[in-house]
């Protein structure tokens, strides 16, 4: 069956005008109740969901391409992570690890250390966020090194706690007036290779060298002690910053830079960590070991779990000097578990990554024939399409790239956006080639529609 015959017999079903009636009436009390805080992209009031589809309160089906936000890293209510939920939740529900134990707390290290980046043995710490992954490599990072200085990039996602948001530098929202944040942060440029040069790959290569050099040539020998620095933080891909691929060269002399001057490299895997660039960790890509990793996302396919994982001399703190109540949640945990097992049993990295290459193929010359695609670049399940009001100049987009989110959706795909003029493409793990034509279709048509309006 060729692709454009299967593609033919699936996709979302749109039954009502969006929103639907259901969904309006949601509206109304969302816009009495809830946080204003909150950044909705459109107006998707999500109901139940199965694999990549969610369906609405009106009975609209979607295929999700956001994931959640990167989260549903097994698809939607995966029957094996649903049945682990339902297991644990009827046998214990909380007890609190920072008082007692679990044995399940021990058994996800295991598992997780397993799987590390780095070599162990290893320790773990588990939180319910990525924002609390964050916070506790940053308090980590201090007590081990007796440092109270880090770096951190301009780009960066991090979280929107204070030591989590102090560390971000994503968009001035996310810090407008919320100052004084917590001080000894210094950010540094990421090496954007589409915004930042010009020329082929070993131009690409002298930039993102550049950009790490900078911190040992300059900042070393200005304003930051190297001696007083505990850490840097870097996302091996950007996530809120634009889906921005750190290059090789710039993660091996970050690691070069960390081992000269006692500094501990901390890679925040949040959003591109369990499988989403098609192997466990994006930091693997690049051949470097790290530290520390923080992880959560798609680590329990849903449910709330921050996880910081350390080379085990690092964690040598004592007790009492960071826990969490309902972190390592028993419920959270067995969700994890199940999640690493489907990730495992349904061979799911190599399928990001095959899904992932199919995408990237498909999208390969939009730079050259869409009008607004200023770059696509990715990495398995992890793809951002950059969208531009003019290529030569590389003005972002990010108008036209909210209108293209609007028009998928209402042709019901989930994306999201990213960075000032980004959208990404981070659907479930599950995602067949299938369904992955189906969205980049229509996400086409829309990127079309957009630029002929211009």
């Amino acid at each position: 069956m060729t692709t454009k015959t299967m593609t033919a017999t699936i996709g979302p079903k749109i039954k009502t005008a969006l929103p639907g009636p259901n969904a309006k009436r949601v509206l109304e009390g969302d816009q009495k109740y809830i946080s204003p805080s909150y950044t909705r992209s459109y107006p998707m009031v999500a109901k139940s969901g199965r694999g990549i589809v969610v369906t609405d309160v009106d009975g609209n089906e979607f295929f999700d391409f956001s994931a959640g936000i990167a989260v549903t890293s097994t698809g939607h209510c995966h029957p094996h992570v649903v049945a682990a939920i339902q297991k644990q939740a009827g046998e214990l529900i909380h007890m609190s690890g920072t008082d007692f134990y679990y044995e399940n707390m021990v058994e996800l290290a295991g598992r997780l250390s397993k799987i590390a980046p780095m070599p162990g043995p290893h320790r773990i710490y588990y939180g319910n966020s990525g924002a609390e992954a964050v916070e506790c490599a940053l308090k980590l990072a201090r007590y081990h090194t007796k440092r109270q200085n880090v770096i951190a990039f301009f780009g960066a996602f991090h979280g929107r706690t204070m030591g989590a948001l102090s560390l971000t530098a994503s968009k001035p929202q996310q810090r407008r007036r919320f100052a004084p944040l917590v001080p000894g942060v210094t950010h540094v440029r990421y090496p954007d290779v589409y915004r930042g040069c010009v020329g082929g790959a070993q131009e690409a290569d002298n930039f993102a060298l550049g950009c790490a050099r900078f911190i040992e040539e300059k900042l070393f020998k200005t304003t930051l002690p190297p001696e007083e620095v505990a850490a840097i933080f870097v996302e091996p891909v950007q996530g809120e910053g634009g889906y921005v691929i750190a290059p090789t060269i710039f993660m091996q002399e970050l690691r070069r830079i960390c081992d000269r001057h006692g500094i501990l490299l901390v890679v925040d895997e949040v959003q591109s960590g369990i499988g989403r660039t098609g192997k466990w960790w994006a930091v693997e890509h690049t051949g470097v070991e790290p530290d520390m990793v923080c992880m959560a996302k798609g680590v329990a396919s849903g449910m709330p779990l921050g996880v910081t994982m350390t080379r085990a001399e690092i964690m040598d703190w004592v007790p009492g000097s960071h826990a969490s109540t309902f972190g390592g949640n028993p419920v959270a945990i067995a969700a994890a578990l199940a999640t690493l097992d489907v990730i495992e049993k349904e061979h799911l990295l190599a399928n990001s990554a095959s899904v992932g290459d199919h995408i990237l193929k498909r999208m390969a010359g939009w730079p050259s024939k869409l009008k607004l695609v200023g770059d696509v670049r990715g990495r398995g399940l992890m793809i951002g399409v950059e969208i531009v009001k003019d290529k030569l100049t590389k003005e972002y987009g990010n108008a036209e790239r909210d209108r293209i989110v609007e028009l998928a959706f209402e042709r019901g795909i989930l994306f999201l956006g990213c960075g000032p003029s980004t959208i990404r493409l981070c659907p479930p793990l599950v995602v067949t080639k299938e369904e992955a034509d189906v969205a980049v279709d229509v996400l086409e048509e829309c990127i079309r529609i957009v630029g002929k309006s211009e």
